[in-house]
């Protein structure tokens, strides 16, 4: 797994109660990372831990680009640092989601075990062409195809969950990889412009990135 500069924006400050504005790219699903990352934060704390979050979505949600996990990672990081909490953030996020580990490490990384061992990796230096259909696909739903039937690549069980992600998959061409469990692609290029360039012609959500610490 590797980290990009695309990002999403969280402040959060003390309140008399917890509350979450939200803004940006809109968000179908109720159930933010957020509040369930402070909600398992103040748990493992024994306390309430009340602040105000106001949350600026810039990644695409859905897309398999880790924005909900990243989310949670920026609150677990927040609410530690306005609290003054000696919690180990490592030890707490695995039950937030399996990928939250890997953003309190960032970096790229090998990912292993439902996502609490993470092995820091050299970074390359490239830059990715990134394209979404515009398509918020269920990483539950792909997982649950991916195990109903069996003998498949999380890319095939991703176009059985939603048909439609075959379709963009084929007008993208060669080259491309789905990003996580979908519904976004990527395509590795050496520059920016070759990475602009894989992005010419298409009439969907797209964006350069390179890999961040």
């Amino acid at each position: 797994m590797q980290t990009i500069d695309l990002h999403d924006v969280l402040i959060a400050q003390h309140a008399a109660e917890t509350r979450l504005e939200v803004s940006g790219i809109a968000v179908t699903h109720t159930d933010n990372s957020v509040l369930k990352a402070h909600q398992t934060l103040e748990r493992a704390a024994g306390t309430k831990l009340p602040a105000s979050f106001r949350l600026h979505k810039r990644i695409p949600p859905g897309s398999g680009l880790g924005g909900a996990s990243s989310d949670a990672a920026a609150a677990l990081r927040a609410l530690k640092a306005l609290f003054w909490l000696d919690i180990d953030l490592l030890e707490v996020a695995p039950e937030v989601g399996s990928d939250v580990p890997f953003f309190l490490v960032g970096g790229r990384a090998l990912v292993e075990g439902r996502g609490e061992r993470v092995t820091p990796q050299p970074t390359r230096e490239e830059w990715f062409a990134i394209a979404w259909p515009g398509i918020e696909l269920s990483t539950q739903n792909v997982y649950d195809e991916w195990d109903r039937v069996g003998g498949i690549g999380l890319r095939e069980a991703a176009e059985r969950a939603e048909p439609k992600l075959k379709v963009f998959a084929q007008r993208l061409g060669a080259g491309w990889q789905m990003t996580g469990s979908g519904s976004a692609f990527f395509k590795a290029a050496n520059t920016y412009g070759e990475a602009k360039l894989a992005l010419d012609g298409l009439d969907c959500w797209t964006t350069v990135s390179r890999p961040a610490a």
